[in-house]
């Protein structure tokens, strides 16, 4: 993995859409249009780091005169030398020619897929200027007036003039988006995640790997009594962890692996046992696999990890064995030809919080497993195959999508934190030499795409965050 790559993991994670460098512009898609055509866009960079960055936009009743206008601005400023600006340029806003509205309403990107998509891609992008050609915004100008688009800030737009010397525009003042975002930008890993920690970790009434998450970050920063405190109740008989036993409540427990490391309890260590033995039958023999799986990528990491702690806390080879046999088993469902993990049989679409998933189980896994235990080479080998089919899927602004392969579908916060958490971890140890809505089973690769994406405030999202914000921490 190359220094840019770490560099934009880290871009991501703290909220920041930054592009390679390049020296002709290069042309990406921003998301997908309702038939699933793609929306590109062209980007030619600056040569100044701190230069303004500047947003043209045509054809947002579909492709016409203004497209070309776009394309030709574009030609244009390419060809004037000195670049004082970046310019993002996108000349087909609405290949569809579909009814805008801004800001947009409905479930994004299930509703309004178009609106939704330029209205968030111009957030993450933080632009000091918006242009846009012809005298049709759709209501776009009104609403940048108004609104700031993804909640980052806000943004001066107006329309292209006719012959308007791009490069002139070298001296633009920061907009309050592009300020908002560069804030973010400089927050350190640990100071993300003690925000994050502000408001996620905060409870733990499931037992469910969501919060479990939370609580191993806030371990991390330190928070040892409060963590102990919320977990008191399903260590002290209060409530039972198993009582709805399900793939949830089963990764749900390696808050209790890590307690456990953390006290000498073995009260955590119990519990931890208790969820692996789900894998034997009475008279102590494996099962096929861990229960609860349903065929889900998901066990990946909610199935292997706890049994590979249970090993790594009480020593007995029986429960590496099992986590090796359930990997094994879960692969023979789920792992595709190239590499990446369709994330349940009755489909190949390659989701992308079934991929993090994976990348977590694998990573966390290998954590746990001996070296001269066969289960290690098996975890390693799979490790080594996911990330080497991931890494050229990451976009331009170092996220990966919510289907990691298909063009056009939209980033993804918790599957990203995943993967980078992977990744982090996989550099850290040697392994490597060189937010979505809950999704049940889908039938097709439509149904993937248009999971709902969440704006705002996500358990899962935040939770995979500090996650990815402490494992970064060690790198500081």
């Amino acid at each position: 993995m190359t220094p840019k790559s770490r560099s934009l993991i880290l871009a991501t994670l703290c909220g920041l859409a930054c592009a390679a460098r390049i020296d002709a512009a290069e042309t990406f898609d921003t998301g997908r249009a309702t038939s699933g055509a793609r929306i590109d866009a062209a980007a030619a960079e600056a040569t100044a780091d701190a230069a303004p960055t500047v947003v043209l936009l045509g054809g947002l009743a579909g492709e016409d005169a203004t497209s070309t206008a776009v394309r030709d601005a574009v030609a244009a400023f390419e060809a004037g030398g000195t670049r004082g600006l970046r310019l993002l340029a996108v000349p087909v806003a609405n290949p569809d020619a579909v009814p805008l509205a801004f800001p947009p309403a409905g479930v994004a990107y299930r509703e309004n897929r178009e609106a939704h998509v330029l209205w968030r891609w111009l957030g993450t992008q933080a632009p000091d200027l918006v242009l846009v050609a012809g005298a049709d915004d759709q209501g776009l100008l009104a609403a940048l007036a108004e609104h700031a688009p993804a909640d980052i800030g806000r943004m001066p737009a107006r329309r292209l003039a006719a012959g308007e010397d791009l490069g002139a525009l070298a001296t633009l003042p920061r907009s309050e988006a592009h300020a908002e975002i560069e804030r973010r930008r400089a927050r350190s890993p640990r100071q993300l995640a003690e925000q994050l920690a502000e408001h996620y970790g905060r409870d733990f009434d499931q037992p469910w790997y969501i919060g479990a998450v939370a609580l191993v970050a806030r371990l991390e920063l330190g928070h040892l009594d409060e963590v102990r405190q919320l977990a008191e109740p399903w260590v002290d008989g209060t409530r039972d962890s198993l009582a709805r036993p399900n793939a949830l409540v089963m990764a749900g427990h390696i808050v209790f692996t890590e307690l456990a490391r953390r006290t000498n309890d073995e009260r955590y260590t119990r519990l931890v046992r208790r969820v692996a033995d789900l894998g034997f039958d009475e008279a102590g023999n494996m099962l096929e696999a861990m229960p609860f799986h349903g065929e889900y990528s998901d066990s990946v990491f909610m199935g292997t990890t706890i049994a590979a702690q249970a090993g790594a806390l009480t020593g007995e080879r029986r429960y590496f064995d099992m986590a090796a046999r359930h990997l094994t088993f879960m692969q023979a469902l789920v792992l595709r030809p190239d590499g990446l993990y369709r994330h349940q049989p009755a489909t190949d679409a390659a989701w992308g919080r079934g991929n993090g998933f994976a990348a977590l189980g694998l990573a966390l896994t290998l954590a746990e497993l001996p070296e001269n235990h066969a289960g290690h080479t098996l975890a390693l080998t799979s490790y080594r195959s996911l990330m080497a089919a991931l890494l050229p899927l990451q976009n331009r602004d170092g996220l990966w999508r919510n289907v990691v392969d298909h063009p056009g579908a939209y980033p993804e916060l918790s599957g990203t934190a995943m993967i980078g958490f992977a990744l982090a971890r996989g550099l850290r140890a040697g392994w490597l030499v060189d937010v979505c809505e809950s999704t049940a089973r889908m039938t097709s690769l439509e149904q993937y795409l248009e999971r709902a994406a969440i704006l705002g405030a996500d358990p899962r999202g935040g939770a995979m965050a500090m996650l990815f914000a402490t494992e970064l921490m060690r790198r500081e």
